[in-house]
């Protein structure tokens, strides 16, 4: 059957797809339009089985933070071109999986997508459109009944953080606003976790065993070596855990003075409880 030029439009404004696809849709669907949409999703299906093996890594990191900020979200959304990235079709799929991420309070993208079928159609139907492998890999959702979260994401939103703080009793502004700058402070500096007793036995026995061997190789004597290893662990502690952290707008404080500061002005017992920082292709997704 014959396909008029005002069909194929119709039905590209409905779906975004290309004239062509569209074109095809129609044809193999005999001009019906709801089979022509699905032929069409099932393109994005084919598409996600043909480049399953093709690497996904650019995309853009999604925070979304409730207006009370007792709730946040956090989202990586990936796909093979930073040309991709950075189109619309692409931004508005992430900026609604951080939607419903943050209405479901889900925090394992797999079982997102699995539960939530329009999602994963509108996932289907923009990789049909962009012909790219586009892929969910992580969600968090963070909840601060007692405290607040704040967000921060770089520019061009390949880097996001969420800080979150628990005890806060009153002037959230304030701590809200400090909060902005410790956030910065993560995605700068990428502490392994916010305080030194959090630091796993293993990464503090295999240092150690670095620092004592350096210091053999130096001739120092081995009556003195565990001594030499804690001086170099304690630096550690300051380059790696975030309240030890020199401030990256101070130099003369420490993020743990910052909060200590705020406390005392305030007359309350904020402390940082946990940060999830998203860099775009980290291998521990």
């Amino acid at each position: 059957m014959s396909i008029s030029a005002a069909e194929v439009n119709e039905l590209r404004k409905k779906t975004g797809a290309g004239m062509m696809d569209c074109k095809k849709a129609l044809t193999e669907a005999n001009g019906d339009f709801e089979k022509a949409i699905e032929i069409l999703r099932k393109k994005g299906a084919s598409v996600a089985a043909k480049r399953a093996e093709k690497s996904a890594n650019e995309g853009m990191i999604v925070t979304k933070v409730s207006d009370d900020n007792k709730k946040a979200v956090i989202v990586e959304v990936n796909c093979e071109t930073d040309f991709v990235a950075k189109s619309e079709d692409f931004i508005n799929l992430a900026n609604k999986i951080a939607e419903k991420t943050f209405s479901v309070e889900a925090q394992e993208s797999q079982k997102l997508l699995d539960t939530n079928s329009d999602l994963k159609n509108l996932l289907n139907d923009v990789m049909g459109k962009v012909g790219e492998k586009i892929e969910v890999s992580r969600v968090a959702t963070e909840k601060a009944d007692k405290g607040l979260i704040v967000d921060y994401v770089h520019m061009g939103s390949k880097l996001g953080v969420l800080v979150k703080f628990d005890n806060v009793a009153n002037n959230q502004s304030e701590l809200a606003e400090i909060g902005k700058d410790i956030a910065m402070q993560v995605a700068a500096m990428n502490p392994i976790c916010v305080y030194r007793e959090e630091v796993p036995t293993t990464t503090i026995e295999k240092e150690i065993d670095i620092y004592k061997e350096l210091a053999r190789k130096e001739g120092k004597p081995e009556n003195i070596l565990d001594k030499i290893a804690q001086g170099k662990l304690n630096k550690f502690y300051q380059e790696n855990c975030l309240v030890e952290q020199t401030f990256i707008k101070d130099n003369s404080k420490s993020v743990k003075d910052l909060i200590t500061e705020f406390n005392k002005n305030n007359g309350t017992e904020a402390k940082i409880s946990l940060f999830k920082r998203f860099h775009l292709g980290d291998e521990n997704k």
